[in-house]
This record gives structure tokens, C-alpha cells and sequence, in this order.
């Protein structure tokens, strides 16, 4: 049944595509008199995934990488509206024929060929999951700690296994109940994660002193603590930028050089308001210059407090060129950040009313939720700056919200604030990594694996991967993974809209002997356009002076598998 208007409708499967298996009542279109997820509803899902800890530090990166306030929030408001046009373009199908990512897949991968894409972009969500359970389990474990007064463990312990395993079985809950509860959850979750982060902001400036003294203080930040150039062969000038206080007032008042395991002796800081340059020349007979590290003391206090070893800047100027080349790195990041989410977005939107709500519940909840939240990290960590005695430089600055609790000293505010991050944590983990592993995993076996059935699956692997152990390194390796997921969005996107012009046979989607069977159920000018892709990326991460292939390698592997696909399935290639 055609659908001119791009909008939901009751398609008619024949027997043999009911019968065939490929078919099951979880992939099934999703009839129009189903279809509840308005524009709010969506909104609402994007503001429970975008609320989470590594939107609450992207600004607080880039802000330490040199830039200001607003050129951070610029970027990532640039990065975030590019991103959500191709989810938005990808969301059409989803909405469009009321069916989830690998079964839309079928039609440019092939009825087989999408298992390979769908399940790459499985295993990064199940990945994920295990890393954002693991979180969640050490915020259940933090409020025991505070409710039954142990204290906190530093390593693994059997307090935090236990805060694992509740965590987990919340999750299950969400997962056994279906998509009804999730779409419950990010809906009930999405404004109290605003009124959340608005909370923060209000904290911030009255401890500060008003909303606008902490954005005048922003600018601390992203110059360097200390900044060290050459007068003449023997004297140097140095430039110190320590934290100061909310009426102006360095913290620290002391100062010293350090190289390896030299340390050169305190030297007292200026009482000012002004910019706390000196000339060294004495200091610089015992210390190796190559080496040279700065470390700050305040002794104002009942104990004294001593900051950690920051390496001097030697280089205080940057070349336009150096900056605008950060700019594209860290806009490619932003688009990189959901990317994974692009690709099976239509698992959402399979369930919306309309194609003008789900594109404008997209734009409404993306950009806005990861600027408003990375605009909240930004001022409570410069907030926090401020207020905390303990804090003499930037690089002691509470960047992230478990830093930030680790300093509050009432228990009950602790108990508060990690709740709020057992929410955050639960609504991101289900919506980005729960429902795409799920239908792609129920895709494999249609027939003997249900929606729910394929959520246990990936909550399973979340715990065999042992997050506890590999966290960092599983990180590292899933943000590798994702920057190579590009070219089946392309793939998928050049089908449907260049080739198709979006019309899909809803019934060979179905069929075991179709349409979209190809070679053996695989595309040829498919996985031909995805290797092309995921090459030009790895050449530029292996080939230093072709580095901008890997650090732009969302942009790059995308045209380069839109291109070769197009040009390979134009020409009837199977």
C-alpha cells in the first residue's frame, strides 16, 4: 500500500511474507492505530539519553583544550543540528513503514547482509550498556555507603557487585516490559533532568554570587595554569593563572618549580587581583628547563593544601590555523557522539504520529538537551572552581559530576544527587543502549527471538564483558568501533533517498525470496561501499600525514560509501 504522504498507515503483509521467517509480531510495521510517540514523547526520549555524565564533560574538555564558553556550546550546538538531519532523514523510514533498523536495512544490505551492520552497531550499544550499568551500580552503592555509614571502598568490592546487580535488574524491568515502559520512563524522566540541571545552575550562582560573576570567571578556565616563555638565555618569564576565589583572590599563595624529583622550595604568590607574571632566573640554576612543572600550596586554612604537578605551557600563542583545525576535531566528535544512534534511529521512530513530529521532536530534544546540559557542566564546574577551597588550579577542577558529589559534606544532598544520576543513567541506557542491540539480535531469528528475548541477550553480554575491569580500555576500543559506522548510514541513507526516492516494498522486506534477497541475501555494492568507507578512515589513522581521513572520519567514510554505493547500485550491481 503506497502512502504518498510519507505517513503512518496499516500496511497489508501477504500470507507468505506472515509466514516466512523473517517475520515476527516484534518486527512486524507497526500499525498506524499504535503509533503513540508524539513530538513531546520523542523530545522527551532524546532529553533521557542526552542527559548523561559525557554531555555533562564536553564542554569542560573543550573549554580545557583552549576554547571559550561559547565557542564550546557553538560547536557543540553546530555539531549536534548536523547530526540530527540524517537522523531525522533516517527516522522517515522508521516512521514511514512503522518497522525498526534492520528490517528498513534489508532493502540496501540485503535480507541476510544487514545481520553484519545491525549487530556492529549491536555489540557498541551492548558494550555501552555494560559500562552505564556499571556507573548506575556504583551510584547505588555510593547511597548505601552514606545510608548505612560505611565508608567507601576505593577498589572492587563486594558493596559495588551488589549496586551492580540492582542496577542491572532495574534495567531488566524496563527491558521486560517493553517499549510502552521506556517511552513512560524517558517521559517522566525528561523534565525532571531539566529542572535537575537548573537546580545546578541556581547552586552555582548563588554560592558564587550571581549568574553573570560565573560566567565573567569562565574565562579562568580555558587559559592554561601556567604559562612559561623565554626573556633571554638564562631568565624566563612565567605567567600564573591559579584559581581564584569569588572575590577575585588567588587561593593559593604559594608556588614551586619542580623537575623529576627535584623540588625547588616555595615561593610566595602576590596578594592581587592582577596578573601574577614573574621573572625566574635564581630557581632556574637547580632545575632541568626541559622538564619544568608547577605545583601551588595554600596555607590559609586549618591544614595546608597542595595542588597537583601541572606541566608548564611553553607555547602561550596558537596559529589561526592550529585553532580552526581543533574546531573541526571536535565538531567531527560531536556529530561522532551519536552517531551509532543515526544509523538505527528508525527503531524510535517506528512508533511516531507524524513525519513533522518526529523531526521536530528530534531538533527540539538533541540540540537543545546536549547544549543546555553541556552549558550546565560548564558553569557548575566553574562554579565549583570557586567555591571549593581545596581546588587551586584548573586541572583539580571537579570536571565531572562524581567529582563534584565526592566534595559535598551532607549526606542527604549526596543521597539526592546520586539519584539523579541512577535516573540519568537508567534513561540513557535504555533508550541508546537497549532497544537497537534488541531488534538486532531478534532480527538473527525472527521467529525464536522476541524483542524482549534479544534485550535479555544484551543485558547478558553487559555483564560477560566485566565493565569493572575493562572500563576504560572497552571505552577506548567502542569509540574506535563507532568512528567506523559511517558508511552503513550512508549505505542506508543513499538507498532509500537516491535510489528508492522512499518507496520500499513493504512486503519483499518479508520475503526470504524477494526483491531484497541479492546474492545469497547480501548486496554486493553494500558491504563493497561500507569497506571503502571504513578503509579511507583506517588509512588515515595509520598514515600520519593523512591523519584528517581518521579525524574526520565520520565526514570522510560517509561520502566516500555514499559515493561508491550509489555509483555500484545505480548500475544494477548485486
Amino acid at each position: 500500500m503506497e502512502n504518498q504522504n510519507n505517513e503512518p498507515t496499516n500496511y497489508q503483509l501477504s500470507e507468505e511474507a506472515r509466514k516466512s521467517s523473517l517475520y515476527s509480531e516484534d518486527l512486524k510495521p507497526v500499525p498506524a492505530s499504535e503509533r503513540s510517540w508524539g513530538m513531546w514523547d520523542l523530545a522527551a526520549i532524546w532529553v533521557g539519553m542526552a542527559v548523561c555524565i559525557p554531555t555533562y564533560l564536553l564542554a569542560s574538555y573543550m573549554i580545557k583544550d583552549g576554547f571559550s564558553w561559547k565557542e564550546a556550546l557553538a560547536i557543540i550546538a553546530i555539531g549536534n543540528i548536523l547530526v540530527t538531519i540524517p537522523m531525522v532523514l533516517n527516522g522517515h523510514a522508521g516512521l514511514k513503514y512503522g518497522v525498526p533498523f534492520p528490517v528498513i536495512g534489508r532493502s540496501s544490505f540485503g535480507t541476510n547482509g544487514i545481520h553484519i551492520a545491525s549487530v556492529l552497531r549491536g555489540v557498541v550499544a551492548c558494550g555501552w550498556f555494560g559500562i552505564q550499568t556499571w556507573i548506575g551500580g556504583l551510584a547505588i552503592y555510593s547511597i548505601g555507603c552514606v545510608l548505612f555509614g560505611i565508608e567507601s571502598s576505593a577498589g572492587l568490592g563486594i558493596g559495588k557487585f551488589i549496586g551492580f546487580a540492582l542496577f542491572w535488574l532495574m534495567n531488566v524491568y524496563f527491558i521486560w516490559k517493553g517499549t510502552e515502559s521506556i517511552r513512560w520512563l524517558e517521559t517522566l524522566a525528561a523534565p525532571l533532568l531539566i529542572l535537575i540541571g537548573i537546580a545546578m545552575i541556581c547552586w552555582g550562582a548563588s554560592n558564587v554570587g550571581s549568574f553573570k560573576d560565573v560566567l565573567n570567571r569562565s574565562a579562568e578556565l580555558s587559559v592554561p595554569t601556567a604559562i612559561i616563555t623565554s626573556q633571554t638565555d638564562q631568565t624566563l618569564s612565567l605567567k600564573l593563572n591559579p584559581i581564584r576565589d569569588k572575590d577575585g583572590q588567588a587561593k593559593a599563595n604559594q608556588y614551586r618549580l619542580i623537575s623529576g624529583k627535584i623540588k625547588g622550595s616555595w615561593i610566595g604568590l602576590a596578594n592581587t587581583k592582577e596578573e601574577l607574571s614573574y621573572i625566574l632566573s635564581e630557581e632556574l640554576a637547580t632545575v632541568d628547563k626541559s622538564s619544568l612543572q608547577i605545583q601551588f600550596q595554600s596555607t590559609k586554612g586549618p591544614k595546608a593544601v597542595i595542588s597537583s604537578a601541572v606541566n608548564l605551557t611553553k607555547n602561550a600563542g596558537e596559529k589561526q590555523g592550529n585553532k580552526i583545525w581543533k574546531y573541526l576535531l571536535w565538531l567531527t566528535a560531536m556529530v561522532g557522539f551519536w552517531a551509532t544512534m543515526a544509523i538505527s534511529i528508525a527503531d524510535i521512530t517506528r512508533f511516531g504520529k507524524s513525519q513533522k513530529e518526529q523531526a521536530m521532536g528530534q531538533f527540539i530534544g538533541l540540540p537543545g538537551t546536549m547544549v543546555l546540559y553541556s552549558f550546565v557542566g560548564v558553569f557548575v564546574t566553574c562554579a565549583a572552581a570557586i567555591i571549593f577551597g581545596d581546588v587551586l588550579v584548573l586541572e583539580d577542577a571537579p570536571w565531572d559530576p562524581v567529582s563534584l558529589v565526592d566534595k559535598l559534606d551532607s549526606p542527604a544532598i549526596i543521597i539526592v544527587a546520586q539519584i539523579c544520576m541512577l535516573i540519568a543513567t537508567l534513561s540513557t541506557n535504555i533508550a541508546a543502549n537497549v532497544i537497537a542491540p534488541a531488534n538486532a539480535f531478534s532480527n538473527i531469528l525472527p521467529r525464536k527471538i522476541s524483542f524482549r528475548n534479544g534485550g535479555i541477550i544484551t543485558a547478558i553480554i553487559g555483564i560477560i564483558i566485566c565493565p569493572w575491569w575493562l572500563m576504560d580500555s572497552i571505552s577506548g576500543l567502542l569509540l574506535f568501533v563507532s568512528s567506523f559506522l559511517g558508511p552503513i548510514l550512508a549505505v542506508i541513507i543513499c538507498d532509500y533517498y537516491s535510489l528508492r526516492k522512499t518507496e520500499i516494498s513493504i512486503n519483499d522486506l518479508f520475503l526470504e525470496k524477494g526483491a531484497y534477497t541479492y546474492s545469497n541475501g547480501y548486496h554486493g555494492a553494500a558491504f563493497i561501499a561500507l569497506v571503502a568507507g571504513v578503509v579511507v578512515a583506517l588509512v588515515g589513522y595509520m598514515v600520519p600525514s593523512l591523519a584528517i581521513l581518521y579525524n574526520t572520519s565520520w565526514f570522510s567514510s560517509f561520502i566516500v560509501a555514499y559515493a561508491v554505493y550509489y555509483f555500484l547500485a545505480k548500475r544494477g550491481m548485486k
